[in-house]
């Protein structure tokens, strides 16, 4: 957090020579760019519930929502929301079968952040021992002291697992049906690739547009080496989400991935918490609108104590 709160610092001191037209149209393109997430969510939701019509607006709104709520809040806890409202206003739909969906929107993400790793690994700009190094770490050592109450806890975890798989297998057929309903866009191949595939690969066009123009708004050179080298700066810094937005991580990566490209440490900095500021102010005002009009309220615990309701009935 130290790299941070220092890019704060710097981000605030640079504000006056922001070029707020570059910076509009990022914000613009990436507005644009959720929309066409929307589409993509739409169109699995649809394939799950083939017989009943969804509306855009509520799909988006949920997204939009789930969006903001993950830009300030970490562990993805807007996910949970998303799929609230989406259930609100499909009665019809259950949670065994929305969670699924929300699988599907983001596999596509998997292969290209796939992608954009082994390039920048391929150009070495990023050594393997580097993204290994920021990969949390687990000390095994307490449970090398402990072998006999670790063993005992590996039996118990397994006896477990093994009961509940086969409950699952036996009693668990309409379970089942509705998870496995979450994934029928998978078996219509036309439709995932028209109405998922291709919204999402422009999405990820748009999105590294917009981070060419968030460079241009703060000065540092832009072009589509550095574009992409941002976008994997924050692919990284939301790998493991503790943090809102990557916040702290994303400043100390930005420095290291952009050491090769001769531009001084403050334009990196001012560019980094510049556009982060941007990004979650945008996603947090769209996503409060979003919530206000679908749900009535902007009470975050008001909207977890009626999820936690409706669950319990």
């Amino acid at each position: 957090m130290t790299a941070f709160l220092h890019a704060v610092r710097v981000f605030f001191d640079d504000l006056a020579s922001v070029g707020w037209g570059f910076l509009i149209l990022a914000l613009a393109l990436h507005f644009t760019r959720l929309l066409l997430r929307g589409v993509a969510w739409r169109t699995i939701l649809q394939a799950s519930y083939p017989g009943h019509r969804i509306p855009f607006l509520t799909v988006f709104g949920a997204y939009v929502v789930g969006v903001g709520i993950n830009s300030i809040a970490p562990a993805r806890a807007g996910d949970l929301v998303k799929l609230y409202l989406v259930k609100q206003r499909m009665p019809y739909a259950s949670y065994a079968t929305l969670a699924p969906t929300l699988i599907m929107e983001t596999l596509f993400d998997f292969f290209v952040a796939g992608g954009l790793m082994i390039w920048v690994l391929t150009i070495g700009v990023l050594p393997t021992h580097e993204v290994y190094s920021r990969l949390p770490s687990v000390d095994w050592g307490f449970f090398v002291r402990h072998d006999e109450a670790t063993a005992i806890g590996i039996l118990i975890a397994l006896a477990a697992g093994t009961i509940a798989f086969i409950v699952f297998l036996e009693k668990g057929t309409a379970f089942r049906e509705r998870l496995m309903r979450g994934f029928a866009i998978l078996h219509q191949p036309k439709r995932l690739l028209v109405g998922v595939i291709l919204p999402q690969a422009a999405s990820w066009v748009l999105r590294i547009a917009a981070l060419f123009y968030f460079l241009k708004a703060f000065h540092v050179r832009a072009t589509l080496h550095n574009a992409l080298l941002a976008q994997v700066v924050d692919s990284l810094s939301t790998l493991f989400p503790a943090t809102p937005g990557g916040a702290g991580t994303k400043q100390g990566l930005i420095v290291f991935l952009f050491q090769g490209e001769a531009i001084s440490k403050s334009l990196l900095l001012a560019f980094s918490v510049g556009a982060n500021i941007a990004i979650v102010v945008f996603n947090v005002v769209v996503g409060a609108i979003a919530l206000y009009l679908m749900a009535r309220t902007l009470s975050w615990k008001r909207l977890r104590a009626a999820q936690a309701e409706e669950q319990a009935t």
